[in-house]
């Protein structure tokens, strides 16, 4: 089986308001799942409108992140209020949050994106952490959200780093799926890869457009957000797991396993590995348009203001054996950095690594 796309997908400036009549006709205890305060105006927002509907609306936060501990919390509070549906309102963890208590709980859930920084909203995934935000691993669900509301005024309100992170997430789906499928002799696969490809080249064209003015009147703005929150989604639907992640996400969650003050958003994180998973392309398949790859997103990567080394997450390879451990779990049994076409042991992610982190690359 395999889960495509959500039921309904309201999207553009009103799309909120367009999307309370069929809201009002699937649920009529609902439980909005939160979790920053700086959606908390937008929540509220979403409660009053839903409580002007006569709907018996109920109100979660999650403490920590899309983590067992808080999935338990809010499966009790559901279960305690008799809500008959989730709706997600929030960035990834809170989407990935919401989908899973609504498939445990055999409940609908709506998702609410209130950022472009993943396409969380749109699929029938969800990733789970410790409650320090360390990557424990996919779970795939039996159907994407019943609704989707992709409303561009929520969207504009997020800070621009969140629409930055999610072009680094977005751009991943050609460079992960263009090297873990192009052999695969399926039509579906063939075309997600193909609408992967128009995406990538949109991302770099429009993307630094999109951030400089993100604005509802600006073109290049709309269209990288609905890239980002809905096309990538598109793409891991039709493709199916190896139209998702390979290197990158591999390495994404290696990192997320070293604690680090600071924390940073799931894109900027998989930027970090993208470059990496290319420069792995490059000394291990002989991929000779590597470089060249390496240093055209790089270029955009500047522009946008993100990371471009682990060092710039906040993190020193070099001490607390943090090298080691990346390698270790980025090489582990179930990793997605096993669906890459040639084999990559924990030496080599320690070399690429520390020939990255030590190089200056011109650009």
């Amino acid at each position: 089986m395999q889960s495509i796309s959500p039921e309904t997908i309201f999207r553009g400036k009103d799309a909120w308001e367009k999307a309370l009549p069929q809201i009002a006709n699937l649920t009529k205890r609902p439980l909005i799942l939160g979790r920053s305060l700086y959606t908390k105006e937008i929540k509220s927002k979403i409660f009053r409108d839903l409580k002007n509907l006569d709907l018996d609306v109920s109100l979660a936060n999650l403490q920590f992140d899309c983590c067992y501990e808080d999935i338990s919390t809010v499966k009790n509070v559901i279960l305690n209020n008799n809500n008959d549906s989730v709706i997600a309102a929030g960035g990834g963890k809170v989407l990935d949050s919401g989908k899973y208590i609504a498939e445990c709980l055999n409940i609908p859930c709506i998702t609410v994106p209130l950022s472009a920084a993943t396409c969380a909203g749109w699929t029938a995934l969800s990733n789970i952490y410790t409650k320090k935000g360390q990557f424990i691993k996919d779970v795939a669900l039996r159907s994407c959200p019943k609704v989707l509301v992709y409303d561009h005024k929520f969207i504009q309100t997020a800070p621009s780093r969140t629409l930055a992170s999610g072009i680094a997430d977005a751009l991943a789906k050609w460079y992960e799926s263009s090297i873990t499928s192009s052999t695969i002799d399926d039509g579906l696969v063939q075309q997600a890869i193909q609408i992967s490809r128009v995406l990538r080249d949109q991302l770099l064209i429009d993307g630094e457009k999109a951030l400089k003015d993100p604005f509802e009147n600006n073109s290049s703005w709309r269209n990288i957000i609905e890239a980002c929150g809905l096309t990538a989604g598109l793409v891991g639907g039709i493709g199916g797991e190896k139209c998702r992640t390979a290197a990158a996400h591999a390495i994404h969650n290696a990192i997320t396993q070293i604690i680090t003050p600071n924390k940073f958003l799931h894109g900027e994180i998989v930027g970090v590995g993208l470059l990496l998973q290319l420069r792995l392309e490059e000394i291990k398949n002989n991929n000779k348009l590597a470089e060249q790859s390496i240093k055209q997103l790089l270029v955009l990567m500047k522009e946008l203001n993100l990371p471009t080394t682990i060092s710039e997450l906040g993190i020193n390879v070099f001490e607390n054996k943090n090298l080691e451990k990346i390698a270790d779990f980025t090489c582990r049994e179930k990793s997605e950095i096993h669906f890459l076409p040639f084999e990559i042991s924990k030496q080599d992610i320690i070399e690429v690594i520390t020939n990255f982190e030590k190089q200056k690359i011109k650009i």
